[in-house]
């Protein structure tokens, strides 16, 4: 896939789980678990150990079913060594601009942080794909309203504070899509390795996502 189709799987459905896995193996099975729930945007963040042996192997594992992005790159060497490994999208929750160069060149998307109106549209400027608003849980649906209403063209992602719970007030503020954190892969989901738990959740936000869109009759 090209960057512009990339961007498309994104935004439809919207859901993209963010994941701090505890060690590399639960990659696999929580992927399978969330593509049964329709989530298919995986975003590995690199806090997880050994995250880019974990993206080349989920990559060659799940193909072009997933969409296995990167998270927590703070640097272009990290963002390099992620796309080498099969990462299909890059975010930063900081807006580190140098990296839009770097994903592009691979024809991927990239998605950088931003907290205030001129960090948001340094980073629409940036060429930047997305804008992820992070973190997002002190700011709300309300924020993304107003910031949106002087600058209509910004593409935002929020990340924290984001559940199957108001999900429809964040789609209907006008973001292009949501980053799903520890409201889907929790930490308990983890540890117990409750992956149909978590096949029933990210369903559940899925249609959530897909109810806030769909036009009123």
């Amino acid at each position: 896939m090209n960057r512009s189709e990339i961007i498309q799987r994104l935004v439809d459905p919207g859901v993209i789980a963010v994941v701090r896995a505890q060690n590399a193996e639960q990659v696999p099975p929580l992927t399978e678990a969330l593509l049964a729930g329709g989530v298919i945007a995986v975003e590995i963040t690199m806090t997880t150990p050994n995250a880019i042996a974990a993206i080349r192997a989920a990559a060659a594992r799940f193909g072009d079913r997933a969409l296995l992005g990167v998270g927590t790159v703070l640097d272009a060497a990290t963002a390099q060594a992620a796309l080498e490994a099969g990462a299909q999208f890059v975010v930063s929750p900081i807006a580190r601009l140098e990296l839009v160069a770097v994903v592009h060149a691979a024809d991927r998307p990239v998605m950088l942080g931003a907290y205030t109106p001129t960090e948001a549209q340094a980073v629409h400027e940036s060429g930047a794909d997305f804008v992820k608003i992070f973190p997002a849980d002190g700011l709300g649906p309300g924020y993304i309203k107003a910031l949106r209403a002087p600058l209509p063209h910004l593409k935002i992602i929020p990340t924290g504070g984001v559940d199957a719970n108001n999900a429809a007030e964040w789609i209907k503020a006008g973001c292009a899509a949501l980053g799903a954190g520890s409201c889907l892969v929790s930490a308990k989901i983890l540890q117990e390795a409750n992956w149909t738990e978590l096949t029933r959740l990210a369903a559940d936000f899925v249609q959530k996502v897909r109810t806030a869109r769909a036009p009123k009759t």
